[in-house]
């Protein structure tokens, strides 16, 4: 019996100590400790309040701040609801999913939502029959529980922005009345901006581990779809170019050229043309941020990156699915894999995005202004840039992750009770060059390496157990990571 009593006491002991000094443990012993312990110490404080607590500490302001800055083209009203209770109130039966790049009908819709809820993954999609449109957002709009928000990525970063009293921000988009009712009185609108009826977005948002039929979704996430014409023809960026000279910006920051791809080819290709041509009568010494967004249409990326609109601006914000989508269309590395499994590996994004700024950014024998990427993903988010041209990026790449843990737990700063880490605890820097092996110090969160004349900067997200709203995390990273971000002058 005393034996047995020694035993637990000594176990005890050892748990005890465990929970103590287990935040001091490296990676390589945190590994080694079985899945319900290293839970228990995760929940007395450890991993993810040390991150939060260096984030902190290294989340400070640039020395060069913005003081104004100009948003557009793309704006609307959001109605978010449950995707499934939305499809059920519609009347439609759970069954098979089928990849769409555009839908025509209430089926399209079941299958497309079904087919990127399996995967956990957020897609956009045009909604083509407008009689078929309207009806679903009238159901939605009036299902209980059914919320309105402000929509479109650069209103969405607008907004966000917007919060900064220090800041002012020009938004041109398509604002109707509820829009206009909706946003920041920090938010400039132009009159030329301002119409009569408000272009609707339906969010159709899912939860991790929610069941639909045979489905169940590994993570929460959304699945956005429109009939939106005036957003599609991007019919207010003329208008942002024109009221720029007015408002005199710090920075630009456009983004709504994939909703474009519910236009014909043809129409899209001429106003693509047209957009560049906009494009570049802005100033060459006010940086410009391009925020993308879900894309089908790989002929249409390619002109993107190629010669169309990727060297006339500095800044790219994108998530996983559209750096695989980007590297795919351009013929660039690791473009034969079809999709992510899991957690996209750290490597294969570091060797697309190097790619990107070494192929088609800023170099000495290149016209092109492109000199940083921001990429997140659920589990962390990389900023790459071209040396000389960007500072306090360590800040920028902490900030744009504490945004992703609070926004989604729908909380003013992070609660470390209602988020978990899920990066990698090791990783490589590449799959193609000779990599570095990192591991990850909670302490010092943010990870750096360089290669080649581009630096990256690495830092895990502390995802929410329990998503509130999952729509606009990618607006509110690149968003704080912008306004953190400091541009060296040339």
């Amino acid at each position: 019996m005393w034996r047995r009593a020694l035993c637990v006491g000594l176990l005890a002991l050892a748990l005890g100590y465990l929970c103590l000094l287990g935040p001091q443990l490296p990676p390589s012993a945190l590994r080694l400790l079985p899945a319900s312990l290293l839970g228990g110490l995760r929940r007395a404080g450890s991993l993810e309040s040390r991150m939060v607590a260096a984030w902190q500490a290294a989340i400070v302001r640039p020395a060069r701040g913005w003081a104004r800055v100009a948003v557009g083209v793309n704006a609307c009203v959001d109605v978010v609801l449950s995707g499934v209770k939305l499809l059920e109130a519609l009347g439609l039966e759970p069954g098979d999913g089928k990849y769409h790049a555009v839908l025509a009908s209430q089926q399209d819709l079941r299958e497309a939502f079904v087919h990127f809820m399996e995967k956990g993954a957020a897609a956009e999609r045009f909604f083509s029959d407008a009689e078929s449109f309207h009806h679903i957002a009238r159901t939605a709009s009036e299902y209980p529980g059914a919320q309105l928000y402000v929509g479109g990525n650069a209103a969405l970063i607008g907004q966000k922005l917007a919060a900064n009293p220090d800041l002012k921000i020009l938004l041109c988009g398509p604002v109707g009345p509820k829009l206009h009712e909706l946003l920041d009185d920090n938010v400039v609108v132009p009159p030329e901006s301002m119409q009569e009826r408000d272009e609707f977005h339906l969010i159709l948002e899912y939860q991790a581990g929610e069941e639909w039929g045979q489905v169940k979704a590994p993570n929460a996430n959304r699945f956005i779809f429109s009939h939106d014409l005036s957003n599609g023809a991007l019919n207010m960026l003329e208008v942002f170019v024109s009221s720029l000279d007015e408002f005199q910006p710090d920075l630009v920051v456009l983004s709504g050229l994939h909703m474009m791809e519910g236009q014909s080819k043809e129409m899209r290709h001429r106003r693509l043309m047209e957009a560049v041509a906009s494009i570049s009568d802005i100033p060459t010494d006010i940086p410009i941020h391009l925020e993308l967004a879900s894309m089908t249409d790989q002929d249409f990326m390619s002109n993107i990156v190629h010669q169309q609109v990727f060297p006339l601006v500095n800044s790219i914000g994108l998530n996983e699915q559209e750096l695989l989508f980007l590297t795919q269309s351009a013929s660039g590395p690791h473009a034969s894999l079809a999709s992510w499994n899991g957690i996209p590996d750290v490597g294969v994004v570091s060797d697309i995005l190097f790619w990107v700024l070494k192929e088609h950014g800023k170099t000495a024998d290149r016209a092109s202004d492109l000199t940083r990427i921001h990429f997140h993903t659920l589990a962390y988010h990389i900023l790459a840039t071209v040396d000389g041209f960007w500072g306090n990026q360590v800040a920028a790449v902490a900030a744009g992750a504490r945004a992703a843990g609070a926004q989604a737990c729908a909380t003013e700063t992070i609660d470390t009770s209602k988020v978990f880490l899920k990066a990698p605890l090791e990783f490589v820097t590449s799959q193609i060059e000779a990599p570095s092996k990192i591991s990850l110090n909670p302490d010092e969160p943010v990870v750096h390496w360089h290669r080649e004349g581009i630096s990256f900067h690495f830092t895990p997200v502390l995802v929410c157990k329990d998503p509130v709203r999952t729509v606009g995390l990618g607006d509110a990273i690149s968003a704080d990571g912008l306004l953190y971000s400091e541009v060296y002058p040339q």
